[in-house]
């Protein structure tokens, strides 16, 4: 699986090593193993912008996710295990662009944070690149339901906490 993500926001200064380790967890635990995925951290600025032009939406969005590729059907994970369908899933090929500053906004809002806000966002954009839908309320919350799983699991797994960059300290270098 090819990956690449970018941070292309200020608002936080996030550790894209760990943000890559969280990544590759969640594709390696959902079966996925082949394809291409960029994933790009954004201000609220260039989510307005994509927003509006790709959606015709006024305004910025948590996050965004464009399907590239040509699957028919869904490729859905079974729910009790980690383990994929024993029908494998097709290549993925796509774009999620999450935006920071709507992470931060809606963490204090839900009294979470900012770092398991962008997951939640990874998490919900990969799972619409699986087929999973949320356009009516049924659908929603068997979505929300997976992407709470999901994003509980990764939090077990790693300390979201982490995904905040130390600042640098003056003289010194953060490698």
């Amino acid at each position: 699986m090819n990956v690449v993500i970018a941070n292309r926001q200020r608002t936080r200064r996030i550790n894209l090593r760990r943000f890559r380790q969280v990544t590759d967890t969640l594709l390696a635990d959902l079966g996925i193993r082949n394809g291409e995925l960029g994933v790009y951290l954004i201000g609220t600025p260039e989510m307005s912008q994509l927003n509006e032009t790709h959606l015709q939406h006024v305004g910025s969005t948590d996050v965004i996710t464009f399907d590239y590729s040509d699957r028919r059907g869904r490729c859905f994970v079974n729910a009790p295990t980690n383990r994929a369908t024993t029908k494998p899933c097709p290549p993925m090929h796509g774009e999620i662009f999450i935006c920071v500053d709507e992470a931060v906004r809606q963490a204090r809002q839900f009294q979470t944070s900012w770092q398991s806000e962008i997951v939640r966002y990874l998490t919900h954009g990969v799972l619409h690149l699986l087929g999973h839908d949320d356009s009516d309320g049924r659908t929603r919350q068997k979505m929300k339901r997976e992407e709470d799983r999901r994003l509980r699991a990764l939090s077990r797994r790693f300390s979201l906490a982490q995904l905040a960059s130390p600042a640098k300290l003056p003289g010194c270098k953060n490698r």
